[in-house]
C-alpha cells in the first residue's frame, strides 16, 4: 500500500519538499532561537504575502515576488534594529501587517476571479510543483554554502556578539547576511506550511532539539532530522485523513515538542528528588 503511494509524482515532490524544508528548519531555526529573532522571522514571513499578491497581479511566479519582498523586509527591519530604535517591535509589527495588506490589495486589482491564495497562507505540500522543488533546492544550497563559509564566525557571533567584535569580525555583515538567509528560508517554507504557520514550523524542530543537546552543530543536525520526521508523519496524516498538510505538519511538530518538554521536565524533577 505505502509503496504504491510513493509512485505518485506529487507524493515524491512532497517528500523532496519535506527534506529541503527540514534542512532549512534545522539550520536557520536554530540560529533564530539562539539570537531571539522569532518575532522578526514572523514579520519577514508575513511581508512575503505582499510579494505573492504582486506576482499574481503582474503575472509572474509568486516565489520571485515572495523572495523580493522577504529580502526587502529583512534588510529594512535589520536597519531599524541597528539604529537602536526603542520601538523596533512596533516597526516589525507594521511590516507584518503591511505585507498582508499589500497582498490583499494587489489581488483586488486583478480582473476576473482572484486566484486561490490559501496554499500560500496555510500551505499545501501536496501541491508542490517541479519548479517549486528546483527553486527550493537552489535556495537551500545557497543557505548551506553561506553557512559553511561563515560557520566559525557565526558560532562566535551567536554566542557572544561583543567577543565577535573584539576578534575583528564584521558583525553588521553577519547580521544582515543572517536576515537575508531568514528571508530565503521563508520562501522555501511557504509552500510547506504557509505564511500563517511558517514561524512555528521553522522554530519547533529547533526548539525540540535544544531540549536534547546544547551544542550548536548537534542541535542543527537533530533539528533537521526532527523536522524531516515531523514533515513526513504530518504528510502521512494529511494524506490518510484528508486534512490540510500544513496544519497537520505544524500540529504534529508542536505535539512532539510538548512531549519532549514533558520528558525533560520529568527527568529534571526525578533528578532533583534523587539528589535530596
Amino acid at each position: 500500500m505505502f509503496s504504491s503511494i510513493l509512485s505518485y509524482h506529487f507524493i515524491q515532490n512532497a517528500i523532496f519538499a519535506s527534506l529541503l524544508s527540514s534542512i532549512v528548519c534545522g539550520i536557520i531555526g536554530t540560529i533564530i532561537i539562539e539570537k531571539k529573532l522569532i518575532l522578526m522571522g514572523g514579520g519577514i514571513a508575513h511581508t512575503a504575502y505582499g510579494g505573492v499578491g504582486l506576482s499574481y497581479l503582474l503575472n509572474f511566479n509568486p516565489i520571485f515576488g515572495a523572495l523580493f519582498f522577504s529580502i526587502a523586509a529583512a534588510l529594512g527591519i535589520g536597519k531599524v534594529r541597528k539604529t537602536n530604535y526603542k520601538h523596533s517591535e512596533v516597526v516589525i509589527a507594521l511590516f507584518w501587517s503591511l505585507g498582508m495588506a499589500l497582498g490583499i490589495l494587489f489581488i483586488s486589482f486583478m480582473d476576473g476571479y482572484p486566484p486561490d491564495m490559501s496554499s500560500y497562507l496555510f500551505g499545501n505540500i501536496l501541491s508542490v510543483s517541479d519548479f517549486d522543488i528546483i527553486s527550493m533546492a537552489i535556495l537551500t544550497f545557497i543557505i548551506l554554502l553561506i553557512l559553511t563559509i561563515f560557520f566559525e564566525d557565526w558560532k562566535i557571533y551567536l554566542f557572544d556578539e561583543e567577543m565577535a567584535k573584539i576578534n575583528g569580525l564584521n558583525t553588521n555583515f553577519l547580521e544582515y547576511t543572517l536576515l537575508i538567509l531568514i528571508a530565503i528560508s521563508v520562501v522555501i517554507l511557504i509552500r510547506v506550511s504557509g505564511i500563517i504557520m511558517l514561524i512555528t514550523l521553522l522554530c519547533a524542530p529547533s526548539a525540540t532539539a535544544s531540549l536534547i543537546s546544547e551544542k550548536l552543530n548537534s542541535r542543527m543536525l537533530l533539528a533537521s532530522l526532527i523536522g524531516l520526521f515531523n514533515s513526513l508523519v504530518g504528510l502521512i496524516i494529511s494524506y490518510y485523513f484528508d486534512i490540510a498538510s500544513g496544519a497537520s505538519i505544524v500540529i504534529f511538530s508542536v505535539i512532539i515538542y510538548c512531549i519532549m518538554y514533558l520528558i525533560r521536565k520529568y527527568k529534571y524533577i526525578s533528578l532533583i528528588k534523587n539528589e535530596k
